[in-house]
């Protein structure tokens, strides 16, 4: 990774934590000075960074950039006012001084800022275009990929969210203990898809992102750690995330290419993350309800505690599937119990899954569907009708380790 690659995959991981914090301090009103302030940041350390070196401290560095431009944008427009006066000591000697924020205090500003973000009079999805977009850096193309939009639908649910949120008055810290609890379940679906994106990413160059697995880890813990947290769906998902965490060092072999579950070395998965996810899955049964969450968790360990590929408890994962067809509907969830259809008892039983349903047009037209498709064609034994959905499969997957991990397994048969 040279210089100018390493400035910007530390930009990316740090912007979001930047625009929370200066969201926090300055009012979400203002998010579009803030992002503008953060983008400068940016533009600076290129051309400092990359003719010099990347300092000591790169996060001090940025909030500072970020900080002071922001400021200057407020002069220039004249809008400091009672917002300067509240906020900021305004002569250039104090900001030279201005303390740095420390790790916790950005991560307390991160989870304060998505519970403002996932406002209930804002559409859900518009809710989550913002927050990946805003708060945890993911671009247009990413998030496009994620929630199985178009470009154009990202663009209008960003500008709708981020359209209300300048215009509400509420500041962070005055939502009620109701306000917080109703927006959890948003939170939730925020940390498993930045965690999703982390573990299979859309990235054109990195096929796993263990920096932001890590971050949604991060803020997960945290938030289950807090009063209003504190909830079985917290330690279900993190459940979730630590199963998953204990195998991504074994997802790409010593070249870089992803490799399936059944080629993984199971030897090398870590045993203390797996302890982990077993420690919260139990926590996580305290309640009275199950959520999607505990199911896919429950899946997830079926997968770390069975000894091979082929002594999984195949059954056991079918009905998981089956029950998250029922509490959380998704076409995404029947494509997944086809496939464990097909290794439970054969491929045909796993077609036949697959043609009892209807699937929605954006399904049918992913890499996902025509990848299951070509996978269970071929295993029955129809090789020109399997190399058909090979084709279009590679063809419409986001990145070249997807589209080399399918031609391996699809058309290298």
């Amino acid at each position: 990774m040279n210089q100018h690659e390493q400035v910007e995959h530390l930009f990316r991981h740090e912007y979001g934590k930047l625009v929370a914090l200066l969201s926090r301090r300055m009012s979400i009103q203002h998010i579009d000075a803030i992002e503008d302030a953060v983008q400068w940041s940016l533009t600076q350390a290129l051309e400092f960074w990359c003719r010099d070196s990347i300092p000591n401290n790169p996060s001090a560095w940025l909030y500072q950039v970020a900080y002071r431009h922001l400021l200057s944008e407020f002069r220039v427009k004249k809008r400091r006012g009672s917002l300067l006066t509240k906020h900021f000591i305004i002569d250039d000697e104090a900001q030279e001084h201005e303390e740095i924020p420390f790790s916790g205090e950005i991560s307390n500003s991160m989870l304060r800022v998505l519970f403002v973000a996932c406002n209930e009079a804002i559409p859900i999805e518009s809710q989550l275009v913002f927050t990946l977009k805003s708060l945890c850096g993911f671009s247009i193309r990413e998030i496009s990929f994620r929630l199985f939009i178009t470009e154009a639908n990202v663009y209008k649910r960003f500008g709708r969210a981020k359209q209300h949120l300048k215009n509400q008055t509420i500041e962070l810290d005055s939502l009620t203990d109701a306000e917080l609890n109703d927006r959890l379940p948003s939170i939730h679906r925020v940390l498993y898809l930045v965690f999703t994106e982390g573990y299979l990413s859309s990235h054109p160059d990195r096929a796993i992102r263990q920096d932001l697995c890590k971050e949604a880890i991060r803020l997960a813990t945290l938030l289950a750690e807090s009063k209003l947290g504190n909830v079985p769906d917290s330690y279900a998902l993190l459940a979730l995330m630590y199963f998953h965490l204990a195998r991504i060092q074994t997802r790409e072999d010593d070249f870089g290419a992803l490799l399936l579950l059944e080629q993984q070395d199971r030897h090398k998965w870590n045993k203390q993350q797996i302890t982990l996810g077993m420690t919260f899955l139990a926590q996580s049964g305290s309640g009275d309800t199950i959520s999607r969450y505990h199911v896919e968790a429950g899946i997830a360990a079926e997968h770390c505690l069975s000894p091979s590929f082929k002594q999984t408890r195949w059954d056991n994962i079918v009905a998981s599937y089956e029950l998250l067809e029922r509490i959380a509907p998704s076409p995404l969830h029947l494509l997944n119990r086809a496939i464990a259809t097909a290794e439970w008892k054969d491929p045909h039983a796993g077609l036949a899954v697959l043609n009892s349903s209807d699937m929605p047009n954006w399904l049918n037209r992913s890499y996902y569907w025509y990848a299951v498709q070509a996978d269970l064609v071929f295993r029955c034994g129809e090789t020109a009708r399997g190399r058909e959905y090979a084709k279009l499969a590679i063809d419409e997957a986001p990145t070249e380790q997807i589209k080399q991990l399918l031609f391996k397994r699809l058309l290298k048969r």
